[in-house]
């Protein structure tokens, strides 16, 4: 059950962005009628949400930077969210549940998604402790541009889980059952 109850009425351009976002989604998305409560904290929220990386540096790239972030910030919501149709952006079950754990136990994994891995697990953890030796890995993998979109969207995870777990906000149904647990 959510901290609080959404508001009964909602500013219309709000309204019609709670109706785009449950339109793209599929699913009733209580993040965004909850924030409505603070229009500039929606708006915010929206436009941020607008400009998050799809394809680039790849779709699986950034779902295993979604999904590491989701488990590491232990937010049920993000993992269903972010954890659903893995098996579109070219993710196994196998590499899913090895999110949670130990990701050299799975060999399909490259090495620069084991490195997108641990950054993201990294800037979903605290203290935030980036070892030189790992950020001269990164530097040597990716570019500054592909750097940016990673560090970017393991920090907009991390954005969602904080308001959603502060707010109560339960998992929407991404997934009938969430894959990966958030025990281990």
């Amino acid at each position: 059950m959510p901290l609080i109850e959404e508001p009964r009425r909602m500013n219309p351009l709000l309204r019609l962005g709670v109706a785009i976002s449950e339109r793209v989604t599929g699913r009733r998305m209580l993040p965004a009628r909850l924030l409505s409560w603070y229009p500039k904290a929606a708006i915010g929220a929206g436009v941020l949400e607008s400009l998050v990386a799809h394809h680039e540096p790849s779709t699986r790239l950034l779902k295993l930077v979604r999904v590491t972030a989701s488990i590491t910030a232990n937010c049920a919501f993000c993992v269903d969210m972010n954890s659903f149709a893995h098996d579109r952006a070219g993710l196994t079950d196998e590499e899913l549940a090895a999110l949670n754990g130990d990701v050299s136990a799975v060999a399909s994994f490259t090495e620069a998604e084991r490195l997108a891995i641990e950054y993201a697990r990294r800037i979903s953890s605290t203290p935030l402790l980036f070892p030189a030796e790992l950020m001269t890995q990164l530097r040597t993998s990716f570019t500054e541009r592909e750097l940016v979109i990673l560090a970017t969207t393991a920090a907009q995870v991390n954005y969602w889980a904080r308001v959603i777990q502060s707010l109560g906000i339960p998992p929407a149904g991404f997934t009938e059952a969430c894959r990966v647990s958030l025990d281990q």
